[in-house]
C-alpha cells in the first residue's frame, strides 16, 4: 500500500493543487483574504513539491506532467477572480497589468489546444521563474506591501508566453514533458546530421 502511494505520490500532490481551487474560490466568495493568502501560499508549495518529487523519485510521466499543468491553469483563473472578488479596487488601478497576466497564462494554453486539441505541458524554466514572481507578485500586491513587483511580474510572464507559443508554433505535435526552453525545442527539432 505504501508503495502504491510513493509510485504516485507526485500525482497526488498536484490533485491536492487542483481540488485547492475550488476551495480558494470560496473562501475568495465569503471574503476571507487572509485564508485566501494563507492557503494560497500553501497551493503554491504543492506546485513546488510536485515536480521536486517527480524528478527525486524518477516518477516523470505524462499524466503528472498534465496534471500539473491542470493545477496551474485553475489556481490561475481562481486566483484572477479571487482577486475581482476580495480587492477590486486594487484590481480596477492595476486592470491594464492584470489583463496582460491574465492573457500571458490564457493564451499559450488556447493556442496549444487550437493546434494540437490537447494540453500542451512545457514546463519550460521561463515559465518557472514568471510563475514564481508573478505569485510573490500577487501576494505582495493584494496585501498592500507592494505594488512595483507586478511590473516586474508582468515581463517575465510576457517572454514566458511568448516562448511557450514559439514552442507550440515550432513543434509538429504536442508536448507533455519538460522543453526547458525554445533553444530545447529548436535542438530537437533539428534533424541529425549524418557522419
Amino acid at each position: 500500500m505504501l508503495n502504491s502511494i510513493s509510485r504516485h505520490l507526485p500525482n497526488i500532490v498536484s490533485s491536492i493543487r487542483i481540488l485547492m481551487a475550488p476551495i480558494l474560490l470560496y473562501l475568495a466568495i465569503n471574503g476571507l483574504p487572509i485564508s485566501f493568502i494563507l492557503l494560497l501560499i500553501f497551493t503554491e508549495l504543492t506546485d513546488v513539491l510536485d515536480g521536486y518529487l517527480a524528478r527525486r523519485m524518477n516518477l516523470v510521466s505524462e499524466l503528472g506532467a498534465q496534471l500539473d499543468s491542470w493545477g496551474d491553469f485553475f489556481v490561475y483563473i481562481t486566483m484572477a477572480i479571487s482577486a475581482w472578488l476580495l480587492w477590486p479596487d486594487i484590481v480596477m488601478r492595476e486592470l491594464v497589468y492584470v489583463i496582460i497576466m491574465i492573457a500571458c497564462f490564457t493564451l499559450p494554453v488556447i493556442i496549444g489546444l487550437i493546434k494540437f486539441k490537447t494540453w500542451t505541458s512545457y514546463h519550460t524554466l521561463s515559465v518557472k521563474v514568471a510563475v514564481a514572481i508573478s505569485v510573490i507578485a500577487y501576494v505582495l500586491l493584494f496585501t498592500g506591501l507592494l505594488d512595483w513587483p507586478l511590473k516586474v511580474a508582468i515581463i517575465f510572464s510576457l517572454y514566458a508566453a511568448l516562448e511557450q507559443i514559439l514552442i507550440t508554433l515550432i513543434c509538429h505535435k504536442g508536448r507533455h514533458v519538460d522543453v526547458k526552453s525554445i533553444w530545447h525545442a529548436l535542438k530537437e527539432k533539428k534533424p541529425e546530421m549524418p557522419l
